[in-house]
């Protein structure tokens, strides 16, 4: 059920004092889940608060509850949402959705022309950008620019990335073109369908990933063959994506 009482704004640099918690809490829920999670410095997130780049949600007695920031790649082509994150005292409440739809808004305002994209591990995370107007894609519609690829490193899942040459890894890719997309009653739509099976998709990718992985470090050589590249957006296309 969705908090009232949480105000949900653009990150100013008065925020700054967050910053710490805030990269304190990405890391504790990355290493909770099992995940990997490009990590990022309290001087960075700072930078994203000074430069208006950012959506910060507070109670309103000032208590820290999530927040979300902009990143821009290729010039100014491509967006990322990056760094969701919500304290666990408010997980549920309905909030990640709203700083969503607060930073989509604010990336639309500040880069009307480009693409905005997402990686993600979590169904939840997919739904919400769907609700959106994103789709699935493969990593080949995604920025090309090296610095957004570097910032993979810290993620513990950094190998398998480069072992598939970076066309893919755990997480899931999904873009919101404003030039080309579907409208977000179509993309919710399709999510609701076949919620279910991207749930067992993205176990089996994850299941798929790691032992392919852990049998090419033991030198064991790994199957599999390449797919016709296609965008996706139906849950048939979606198997290209593992």
């Amino acid at each position: 059920m969705e908090t009232p009482s949480i105000i949900v704004r653009v990150a100013t640099p008065d925020d700054i004092h967050y910053a710490t918690t805030i990269t304190d809490e990405m890391e504790s829920s990355a290493k909770a889940r099992g995940t990997g999670i490009a990590k990022r410095s309290p001087e960075y997130i700072e930078l994203k608060m000074r430069e208006g780049k950012a959506v910060i949600a507070l109670t309103a007695d000032g208590t820290w509850v999530g927040f979300c920031y902009i990143e821009t790649w290729s010039h100014g082509e491509y967006v990322a949402n990056s760094g969701l994150i919500v304290s666990p005292s408010f997980r549920k409440s309905g909030v990640a959705k709203r700083i969503k739809e607060r930073i989509f808004e604010l990336s639309r305002k500040l880069y009307p022309e480009a693409k905005i994209f997402g990686l993600t591990t979590g169904l939840a995370v997919m739904k919400i950008n769907s609700d959106l107007g994103y789709e699935p894609v493969t990593y080949s519609e995604l920025t090309q620019d090296e610095a957004f690829w570097a910032g993979c490193k810290s993620c513990v899942n950094y190998d398998i990335l480069m072992s598939k040459d970076r066309k893919n890894c755990l997480c899931t890719a999904m873009l919101y073109d404003p030039k080309d997309h579907y409208k977000p009653e179509e993309t919710a739509e399709d999510f609701k369908q076949h919620s279910k099976a991207y749930e067992r998709l993205m176990r089996f990718k994850q299941s798929r990933f790691i032992q392919a992985f852990r049998k090419k470090s033991s030198g064991v050589a790994g199957g599999g063959g390449d797919a016709t590249k296609k965008r996706m957006f139906s849950i048939f296309n979606f198997f290209y994506n593992l």
